[in-house]
């Protein structure tokens, strides 16, 4: 399969008959997406999907460490030190995520390693989902100074339980098998199967084209077996669906602390090291988000809340202690979650 690219070949795109391809192309940085990917995704999915001669479309990462780490918030910040404006980067990168929701020929993520922040974007909201052994996915943005965003708060907010709060909150990195059982992927395949799914050496891969030929999902057996600790009943749903219970960050906290289960207390000394004001923040959109109707309207709310969470002094320390200078000791702006002013988070959310 040739691969092309449109404004940059970080991110390219191909055609083997009425297959598509996506192929994220920054190896080195776990395919990180800048502006111009998302930019560059947004158009060619809007072509595609006017496009008769297409019938499905398969999202891909290169190299071997994961689909997507995420977005680009180095640079972000980068706009908000220098400029004082977060830039377009968010409005852009939303938009994909719509297009991606709204793609209406199947969409097929391939969620093999790495899938954080915004690469849960442009995977989460395709119509068939599919992680392997190797898959660690997260919504890490707590530890930034930042909050769940491109569209994953519906992802969070439909997610069984209490584990969209518990995933939010603390930023937990889960595995292929409870990301299926989160609501996040919709089948585990072996990542050798998936490897053959992503080859693009020329061999056509049977099951990617009988769905683009209109064979429906559930017609081929994919599903690879295994055991998820975020199954109904299994040992950590019952501290997580404790704990994460209402809205009030700081019960939440004490809940962990004063558990019983050593990992619930982990999980609550993990919330005491995040930002505060992002840990609130996060949990707040998530109980807004289980309230509305869909990946759109969270979508909208995304957006208000990252411009002025971005301006905000949390993010550029979460930022730089995380991903510029990595002494991964940043300097929070509240003491603790009690210190947090539910007046500033509520203008977070203000339309």
């Amino acid at each position: 399969m040739e691969l092309t690219s449109r404004t940059t070949d970080d991110v390219l795109f191909g055609t083997d008959g009425p297959v598509a391809r996506i192929v994220l192309n920054r190896p080195r940085a776990i395919n990180a997406l800048t502006l111009a990917m998302v930019g560059d995704v947004r158009d060619q999915l809007e072509e595609w999907a006017a496009d008769d001669g297409i019938g499905a479309v398969v999202m891909q990462g290169a190299g071997e460490r994961g689909l997507c780490s995420g977005g680009d918030v180095r640079s972000v910040r980068t706009h908000v030190v220098q400029d004082g404006d977060a830039g377009p980067f968010f409005a852009t990168e939303y938009a994909m995520n719509a297009a991606i929701a709204d793609f209406p020929k199947p969409y097929v993520a391939l969620m093999d390693g790495i899938v954080m922040g915004g690469g849960v974007g442009v995977s989460g909201h395709g119509s068939i989902r599919l992680t392997t052994e190797n898959t660690r996915l997260a919504m890490p943005e707590t530890i930034i100074g930042f909050t769940p965003d491109v569209g994953a708060q519906w992802l969070l907010a439909t997610a069984p339980g209490q584990i969209g709060a518990w995933m939010a909150m603390t930023g937990t990195t889960i595995d292929g098998a409870d990301a299926v059982a989160a609501g996040f992927a919709d089948a585990m395949v072996a990542a050798d199967r998936m490897a053959q799914m992503a080859s693009l050496d020329g061999r056509r891969d049977p099951w990617l084209y009988a769905l683009a030929e209109g064979a429906p999902f559930t017609g081929v057996e994919i599903s690879y077996p295994a055991l998820s600790a975020l199954h109904d009943g299994g040992p950590s749903r019952a501290w997580i669906d404790e704990c994460f219970e209402g809205r009030d960050a700081a019960v939440v906290v004490r809940r962990l602390l004063d558990h019983e289960e050593s990992a619930a207390r982990q999980a609550g000394a993990d919330l005491r090291a995040r930002s505060p004001l992002s840990v609130v923040t996060s949990l707040e959109a998530l109980r807004r988000a289980q309230a509305m109707s869909g990946v759109h309207e969270v979508l909208d709310q995304d957006l208000r809340v990252a411009y002025r969470m971005a301006l905000l002094p949390d993010f550029a320390e979460g930022v730089r202690a995380q991903l510029v200078d990595k002494d991964r000791a940043p300097r929070w702006s509240d003491a603790s979650i009690e210190d947090v002013d539910p007046a500033q988070v509520a203008a977070l959310f203000a339309a």
